[in-house]
């Protein structure tokens, strides 16, 4: 068994626990070619910068904007894709579905967005059943007032489906003689839904929320990156392609990694804080 073990804790030892020794970095004026031992140490000045760096100010909230509606529509639209898969008869019926609404999941941004801008871009089938029409054109891929409903519409299309296994799993582990006492006391379908179904995965959804709690402040790099530069950054940057264009692009090393390490811990806060309240609330949480 541990040698099974091995190769899972080796992994997270190399890429999580190792690279959080680079953290130094976010109190240092860091080169990559004086390297972590040399470069100059500036104490908490990166953190003053990061504090008062209003493009910092910007992607925080645009961070925190897109990832709240992608968590508040993410649980509805999962949870009641599940109780809809869970609900039909047809076995064969139910398989061509569960396909159809999983293979988004398989499919890499780059491709998804050039769909999404191929149907809603200045060229895309959009226009041209509105030129059809007699209506004037629209890009929303490059409106930036549409950017944020766009990225929670991208992100629920492509992981809802995928979501709606572990609901499902969820679903099945119910024990059927609940619901057959509740048919015995004359509770009808929605009444079966709202208090048998429902409680019986209240446990797992409230561990995938604090989960989720955990990520709030990282935001799809990829599906972000590919996107912004036609909306611009006031619209469009997020905390994930703040580092990239200030740390990769423009070698501000030391005010990157001092994003990164407030990020990590807000997120930790955010997970104990949650876990705390599932605790109060019933529930076992994540520890």
């Amino acid at each position: 068994m541990y040698a099974f073990i091995l190769p899972g804790f080796l992994f997270f030892v190399v890429f999580r626990y190792l690279p959080l020794l680079g953290n130094v970095v976010a109190f240092e004026d860091y080169s990559p070619y004086l390297g972590f031992f040399n470069s100059r140490w500036v104490g908490l000045d990166n953190f003053a910068a990061l504090f008062t760096n209003p493009a910092v100010g910007n992607a925080l909230l645009n961070t925190l904007i897109i990832n709240g509606l992608q968590i508040l529509c993410y649980f509805p639209a999962t949870i009641g894709l599940a109780l809809l898969l869970n609900s039909l008869i047809s076995v064969p019926l139910k398989r061509v579905i569960q396909s159809i609404v999983y293979l988004p999941y398989f499919i890499g941004w780059v491709v998804l967005v050039s769909v999404w801008a191929s149907v809603l871009g200045g060229d895309g089938l959009l226009n041209h059943i509105l030129g059809n029409w007699g209506l004037p054109p629209v890009n929303l891929m490059r409106n930036p007032a549409a950017f944020k409903p766009m990225m929670v519409l991208q992100y629920l299309f492509k992981n809802v489906g995928w979501g709606t296994i572990i609901f499902l799993a969820a679903i099945s582990k119910i024990e059927p003689y609940l619901y057959e006492a509740a048919v015995v006391d004359g509770a009808g379908p929605w009444q079966r839904l709202w208090h048998v179904t429902l409680p019986g995965i209240r446990g797992i959804a409230v561990l995938l929320l604090i989960l989720n709690l955990g990520n709030v402040l990282t935001t799809g790099f990829e599906q972000i990156l590919l996107q912004e530069p036609a909306v611009g950054a006031q619209a469009g940057d997020v905390l994930d392609t703040f580092v990239y264009f200030q740390g990769i692009l423009a070698g501000n090393w030391g005010l990157s990694a001092a994003v990164g390490l407030c990020k990590g811990v807000f997120g930790t806060v955010l997970i104990i804080l949650a876990n705390k309240v599932a605790h109060l609330l019933g529930e076992q949480g994540v520890f």
